[in-house]
């Protein structure tokens, strides 16, 4: 009889659960909170789990929560809701919020005040994904957990 996690070779490792952490805003004053539990996420993937995460992984994936729920709080009427997941090597940053128009990423103009927030999204992410939902929309950015600023594999870890 096999059992799970075996084949003829012997033992094989079970699919690894993925690990998340989501919270719903409603105001301004959350977004600090926001950045402020991104790195409370990375630090328990890298102290309770195991996982090697790139000072630089910390710096962006706090940079990319902040723009994506700032925007939620400056153009959706109501709360949003955020998701922080792991896996594939990469955090998955998802806000949700009530406003179902996707937003479009402009061409880079250094003379422009503001609205430079999806631009830097992009540049810090492996992936940027935006779907309306029957409900607003979902907007799903991957920021590699070991990629250092030149792309190489960083072996430094969160201090």
């Amino acid at each position: 009889m096999e059992l799970p996690g075996q084949n003829e070779e012997g033992p094989q490792p079970l699919l690894e659960r993925r690990i998340s952490a989501a919270v719903a805003f409603e105001g301004h004053e959350e977004i600090a909170e926001a950045r402020g539990l991104a790195r409370s996420f990375l630090l328990d993937l890298q102290d309770r789990h195991g996982l090697t995460v790139s000072p630089r992984a910390v710096g962006a994936v706090q940079l990319v929560v902040s723009e994506l729920v700032t925007n939620a709080h400056k153009y959706a009427p109501g709360p949003c809701l955020l998701t922080l997941e792991v896996g594939d090597g990469a955090v998955e940053v998802t806000v949700w919020d009530s406003e179902p128009q996707l937003p479009l990423v402009q061409a880079t103009d250094p003379g422009r005040v503001g609205q430079h927030g999806l631009e830097i999204v992009t540049a810090l992410c492996r992936s940027l994904e935006m779907h309306r939902e029957p409900v607003g929309k979902r907007i799903m950015a991957a920021v590699l957990l070991t990629e250092n600023a030149v792309g190489d594999v960083a072996g430094d870890q969160v201090g």
